[in-house]
């Protein structure tokens, strides 16, 4: 069975250098380009199975790039910053990164975040028993990494898949933040407010996807969130 395909944008080349030999190593097909406008060209040519992404880059900024990616494949993307602000990682997390990265890193932490990521983007077949999910209008199919909501699909990243898939086996309970970090299985620094944001985008794409009876994710404040079946409360 072949590796996933990994493309890596930043424009400085010791770093493109350094992580290509470290996910080389591990096995991985690596292409890379060095500024937003090449990276979407690469994107779209060689259609990579995750992308790592340099939030400052010429041409076209990482964000910019993380847009026009997103309008077009749910694709994992992790952010790399040399910034320390957390409004610049909330802003990439918003617009449906599913990681994010802080320079100077780790080449191996990397490597171990990106296989953490695309085994959660291609769940094991041997989840089968338990693949299929129903509750509140709805399904979520972790074989198919499909979910829709009254019958219209829900375009998710990774991240966000994973997330509703927690919160819908748990119908009417309550998981906290720090639960919903450990069941995503890798670190975020214990940044909890990473939570909020991926919740943000679910609560919108699951309004988007029937605006008559939205399926509702609550918040429980102090606590954290649960999936709340329509007409069975309000947030």
């Amino acid at each position: 069975m072949s590796k996933a395909k990994i493309l890596v944008v930043d424009d400085e080349p010791k770093i493109v250098s350094t992580v290509r030999a470290y996910l080389e190593r591990d096995g991985y097909e690596v292409v890379t380009a060095g500024d937003g406008k090449t990276s979407v060209e690469v994107f779209k040519r060689d259609k990579p199975d995750l992308i790592i992404l340099d939030l400052m880059l010429p041409e076209i900024d990482g964000l910019e790039v993380c847009r026009t990616i997103r309008r077009a494949s749910d694709v994992p993307i992790i952010m790399l910053t040399a910034r320390q602000e957390d409004a610049d990682k909330l802003i990439g997390l918003e617009i449906g990164a599913d990681d994010y990265v802080t320079k100077p890193f780790s080449p191996r932490e990397l490597v171990a975040r990106v296989k953490v990521i695309l085994r959660r983007a291609k769940p094991s077949p041997s989840a089968a028993a338990s693949a299929r999910i129903e509750a509140g209008g709805i399904v979520v199919d972790e074989d198919r990494f499909e979910a829709t909501c009254h019958g219209q699909p829900i375009p998710l990243t990774a991240t966000e898949f994973k997330i509703l898939t927690a919160l819908v086996r748990n119908a009417g309970l309550v998981l906290s933040r720090s639960k919903l970090l450990d069941l995503l299985g890798e670190n975020y620094e214990g940044y909890e407010r990473t939570i909020d944001v991926h919740v943000k985008n679910l609560r919108r794409k699951l309004g988007e996807a029937n605006i008559e009876s939205p399926c509702s994710i609550t918040t429980v404040h102090g606590v954290g969130y649960k999936f709340q079946e329509p007409d069975h409360g309000n947030q």
